[in-house]
């Protein structure tokens, strides 16, 4: 049985760290709350359009990236066949990732204004 505590002593001290440290240290009366990390966000719509503006912050780097990438491969290739058409693949599904990505924020705009006009 001793040889069983060595070889799981670690995994015990970490469960403890993880489950009852944390019991412990919020065992005061006062209450719990959770701040609204969007307070701006007052609606369905509010919240999708923050989340498709993030994820175009963070998209629209990557695609001009994923372009530069592709630049790279069609240099690269010197006239390889397999390789100019493995760069051709990459760019093609990079832009129809960019026209995925502008699409989804044309739409939501659209809505947007509909729902608004209405």
């Amino acid at each position: 049985m001793s040889i069983y505590i060595k070889k799981n002593l670690l995994k015990v001290v970490l469960v403890v760290f993880v489950l009852v440290l944390p019991i412990l240290s919020f065992a005061d009366d006062t209450p719990i709350t959770i701040a609204n990390p969007l307070p701006e966000v007052t609606s369905i719509n509010g919240l999708i359009q923050n989340i498709l503006e993030g994820v175009i912050k963070i998209g629209m780097p990557i695609i001009a990236l994923a372009i530069i990438y592709c630049g790279f491969l069609f240099v690269s290739a010197q006239g390889k066949p397999e390789s100019i058409k493995k760069a051709k693949d990459a760019l093609l599904y990079t832009l129809i990732g960019a026209a995925i990505l502008l699409g989804s924020w044309a739409i939501a705009q659209l809505i947007t204004e509909t729902v608004k006009a209405l």
